[in-house]
């Protein structure tokens, strides 16, 4: 995807979570770099962009500028120079934290640099997943034969995978040290980024307290109302409505948070389709670094193990379909019925697909896509004029070990077999 940007712009910004590799990525690119927090140079750094920022790019291109942020004035000399260049494509790659103060940058480099996202590491990224069954080609051919795909991961392995995370750095150490990354991750985000992120000073111990109670509300459709009255139940904390919007938009910006919107097809009356937001992290142990859960723990806690599941759905789904520019909605009604995720791709084909840890759930998911289904049938016999398009794909995502399809139609397809 980098590659690609950059034969079409003339400058990417990679941007995403903190510790996934962004730099690194780029660094397989860059025939230069610049590193801008480095210590022993930071402050010669600052005083040429003090003097002549240009000066800063300078180098074989495509030329990495990392921690850009640490000197905003480089975001206008990029644009700039990228200008003065006529436009020429592949000449930087910008990195770093989306911690800056852009009161300091004049222009916000449309046409010029583009944006790129980076997600936490799926389990084909991590190769825990075998692969087997590519979702391209499943929504290039739905009739694809997937009938035996394996996954080698069993309900614990998957435990295991979601307590240590997508973060590069996890996955060469030991379970215990790898359940420490995650905690870190979290003991930054509430002491240090809450924060950096906008200059604005903020309480850890809130900021704590609000990721513990989403974390409690992973992957359902709790109300912000539900949320403060959570974080003030015990008396130790005064929160107003606009402190807790003023957090979570801050923890949104740090890409820590990531609801996901409600996907709302003229199929039944908009006052029976639900279109809260859905609450979740960008990587799965985030939310059980938050509450203080373990892997032995979640063991006997499957119900609450589902929820987190579904993150990790959500994440590798993202991490699929990313150069397809999709996005991830949900569905449900007032009436019980419900898609636990619809990816869309850019060019609006669909999937509906819902997320079952265990095999006795799968009967109930796929009635519920396959009603879906129906009901978007039903809608477009008296919608001649625009139609709403049918489901490319119908999917049970699950934590068990063989893929098939379903006379009905619905792939069932374990997490751990799946690749883009």
């Amino acid at each position: 995807m980098l590659k690609d940007r950059l034969e079409a712009f003339g400058a990417v910004l990679i941007e995403g979570p903190k510790w996934t590799g962004k730099t690194t990525t780029a660094e397989r690119i860059a025939r230069s770099v610049i590193k801008l927090h480095d210590p022993d140079m930071a402050a010669n750094y600052i005083a040429t962009a003090d003097t002549k920022p240009s000066l800063l790019l300078k180098g074989a291109q495509p030329r990495l500028i990392d921690e850009w942020q640490d000197v905003p004035v480089v975001w206008d000399a990029v644009r700039t120079a990228v200008d003065n260049e006529g436009g020429r494509p592949g000449q930087y790659i910008l990195t770093g934290s989306n911690t800056v103060d852009k009161s300091k940058i004049k222009h916000t480099g449309t046409g010029r640099i583009t944006r790129m996202k980076m997600y936490p590491m799926s389990l084909w990224e991590s190769k825990e997943s075998t692969g087997q069954v590519s979702l391209h080609e499943l929504f290039n051919n739905p009739n694809l034969d997937i009938d035996g795909a394996c996954s080698n991961l069993d309900i614990p392995d998957l435990i295991r995978a979601a307590c240590r995370g997508g973060w590069p750095a996890s996955l060469q150490l030991t379970e215990r040290a790898a359940t420490m990354i995650a905690n870190d991750y979290v003991n930054t985000v509430c002491e240090q980024d809450i924060s950096a992120v906008d200059t604005k000073d903020r309480n850890p111990k809130i900021a704590r307290q609000i990721m513990r109670s989403y974390a409690r509300n992973i992957s359902t459709l709790a109300k912000k109302t539900s949320i403060l009255a959570d974080i003030t139940a015990s008396g130790d904390i005064e929160l107003s409505m606009d402190t807790l919007d003023d957090y979570i938009g801050a923890l949104e910006k740090l890409f820590v948070i990531q609801d996901i919107d409600a996907w709302c097809p003229a199929i039944r009356s908009k006052t029976a389709i639900r279109s809260a937001p859905k609450r979740c992290f960008s990587d799965p142990s985030i939310a059980v670094a938050s509450m203080s859960i373990n892997a032995t723990a979640l063991e006997t806690q499957l119900k609450t193990f589902g929820f987190i599941f579904e993150q990790m759905c959500i994440r590798d789904l993202k991490a699929y379909t990313a150069n397809f520019n999709s996005h991830v909605s949900y569905y449900r009604d007032r009436y019980g019925l419900e898609a636990d995720l619809v990816l869309h791709l850019e060019d609006e084909r669909y999937a509906l697909i819902e997320c079952k840890l265990g095999s006795k759930e799968i009967e109930e998911g796929a009635a519920h896509l396959c009603e879906i289904h129906r009901l978007v049938q039903e809608a477009n016999k008296d919608e001649k004029q625009v139609p709403l398009r049918e489901p490319d794909l119908k999917i049970v995502l699950t934590g068990g070990t063989i893929a098939y399809t379903r006379p009905d139609g619905v792939h069932v397809i374990p997490l751990a077999c799946l690749r883009p």
